[in-house]
């Protein structure tokens, strides 16, 4: 692709599409570039991993371009042609606007202030002490599995993805034979660019691949939802479904949606920021060593590791109406992406943002979005994440990587699928 018309001095504008690339890393010298001189920045949506080409979209890269979108949902809509970069199928269209995530005032409100009922902070808070143990567990799994493979582990196969997997069932009340199963919608759903995650790819008559979130994918998830509410009706505990399904607000479509939208969304934000936490704590054993020794209060660490490794990497809204972003003509119906994972190291907004910082303040990040559609689960994630990393530090006195991690091929989230570490 080409620069600016005009500006001759300005480098080309990189591609930051493409999900291949992010196998390998995030592409932060390639978001620079974008923050630099092309802060909304026309991005070719090529065919790729036999998903076909797309219109096209604007790349936002700045934090206050990005905060700009994320908190007008008039101008900015989640609605329009919901969240994600590619464009859904037509007819799959009005079933992917019920979730509260691809919906706008005043009616993603209504939905929210339904949801915040059964994910209440009183709620989450009382899952500290089985957090705790889960974690100590796991990683003592851990350390006996290294102690067998000359010191080193997988903290994602080992630790993490069952951390994630097993707190998230427990708020949600899954029985623990069905618990799997949660995995398995997140890995179809989230993985899908991702061949090692989403396996073979589903395509439908005319042989175009079928989008994970149309209707015809996820009619096992939503059958399993409706036989949870049904039992949770009978026999009511103490979880969030419980909650949902005693809710005469709610209707079924809609305690449907949620149970798509927690189980995916709540599973794989903690599984994707995780990793990418011990990672960065791995490589930087200054900062590690700082954090074991109480040097650095444990929550801005976490922040400033969400910072560094958001667990979404972008998300998509549809222009309303014309507009101008940065100096750029946007024409209603337009696809706008805001990336996160470059506004978290915008140097207009943080002071030398290449340098791991756990005691940075103030730390205005937006792992976790902003606006009305800020995460309703960020609560329940940095508890988890607070949890695990101090399990760590006692558990893991060395942290080294023993290889490069392997990295989930999508332009979306921030996926680690192995991290093989040396511990003692």
């Amino acid at each position: 692709m080409t620069g600016r018309p005009g500006i001759h001095d300005a480098p080309p504008v990189p591609d930051v599409f493409d999900p291949r690339q992010y196998a390998t890393g995030v592409p932060h010298d390639a978001y620079r570039v974008l923050r630099d001189h092309h802060p909304v920045a026309r991005q070719d949506e090529h065919e790729v991993l036999g998903w076909p080409a797309g219109p096209g979209f604007w790349a936002v890269t700045r934090h206050a371009d990005v905060v700009r979108v994320l908190k007008d949902s008039a101008t900015f809509s989640s609605h329009i042609g919901a969240t994600q970069i590619r464009d859904p199928d037509p007819d799959d269209l009005p079933f992917i606007r019920r979730m509260m995530l691809n919906q706008d005032p005043p009616g993603h409100g209504r939905l929210r202030r339904v949801v915040s009922r059964a994910f209440t902070p009183g709620r989450v808070d009382r899952f500290v002490g089985v957090a705790q143990e889960r974690a100590g567990t796991l990683l003592a799994h851990a350390l006996d599995t290294a102690r067998t493979a000359d010191g080193t582990v997988d903290l994602v196969g080992a630790v993490t993805d069952d951390y994630a997997l097993l707190n998230l069932a427990d708020l949600l009340g899954v029985p623990e034979a069905d618990r799997k199963l949660l995995l398995h919608w997140t890995q179809r759903v989230i993985g899908y660019q991702d061949p090692d995650e989403a396996g073979p790819q589903v395509r439908d008559a005319r042989g175009r691949p079928v989008n994970p979130r149309s209707p015809a994918m996820l009619r096992d998830m939503f059958d399993y939802a409706r036989q949870l509410a049904a039992h949770k009706r009978r026999f009511p505990a103490d979880d969030v479904m419980t909650t949902l399904a005693h809710d005469a607000e709610l209707a079924e479509p809609e305690l449907e949606m949620f149970f798509f939208l927690l189980t995916v969304a709540g599973n794989d934000t903690v599984r994707s920021a995780a990793p990418g936490g011990l990672l960065a704590l791995a490589e930087h054993p200054e900062s590690y060593e700082r954090l074991k020794t109480g040097k650095v209060e444990l929550s801005s660490a976490v922040e400033e590791l969400l910072r560094w490794h958001p667990p979404v990497l972008t998300f998509r809204r549809t222009a309303a109406e014309d507009t101008e972003l940065a100096g750029r003509r946007i024409r209603g119906g337009d696809k706008v992406v805001v990336f996160h994972a470059s506004a978290n190291r915008d140097e207009r907004v943080f002071a030398d943002p290449e340098r791991l910082d756990l005691s940075r303040t103030p730390n205005p990040h937006v792992s976790f979005g902003d606006g009305p559609h800020v995460c309703l689960g960020a609560h329940f994630a940095r508890l988890q994440l607070r949890v695990l990393y101090r399990e760590a530090l006692r558990a893991l006195p060395v942290l080294r990587t023993a290889g490069p991690p392997e990295r989930l091929v999508s332009n979306f989230i921030n996926g680690i699928k192995s991290l093989p570490m040396r511990v003692t």
